[in-house]
């Protein structure tokens, strides 16, 4: 699934213009990478926990000549921990119950 396939799927299932749709989940993409970049971790309750690790120095190999050797400096990167929903759904095959879709307020 895309960003785009995302944005379509959620204007379609609650009424809400696509344009408006990216710019919220655009803008919700860049909070998270900044809070990333901050060394903060973001956590929502049931999906999983994103936060940065620091992997630590370590000597490569090249499979086809091993006798080359290779030094990979430390490095940051980001991981992910999936929720216990989360787990259940994806690794259990136990269906998600759908949320029904939130009624737009009435202008």
């Amino acid at each position: 699934m895309t960003k785009r396939d995302l944005v379509m799927r959620i204007a379609k299932e609650t009424g809400v213009v696509q344009e408006d749709v990216h710019v919220v989940l655009q803008k919700t993409l860049d909070y998270i990478t900044e809070a990333l970049t901050n060394g903060d971790h973001i956590e929502f309750r049931d999906f999983g926990v994103f936060e940065v690790c620091t992997r630590k120095a370590r000597i490569g190999r090249n499979p086809n000549r091993p006798e080359n050797v290779v030094q990979i400096p430390e490095r940051k990167v980001v991981k992910f921990k999936p929720g216990k929903k989360m787990k259940a759904v994806v690794l259990g095959g136990v269906q998600q119950p759908q949320a029904p879709a939130p009624q737009m307020p009435q202008m």
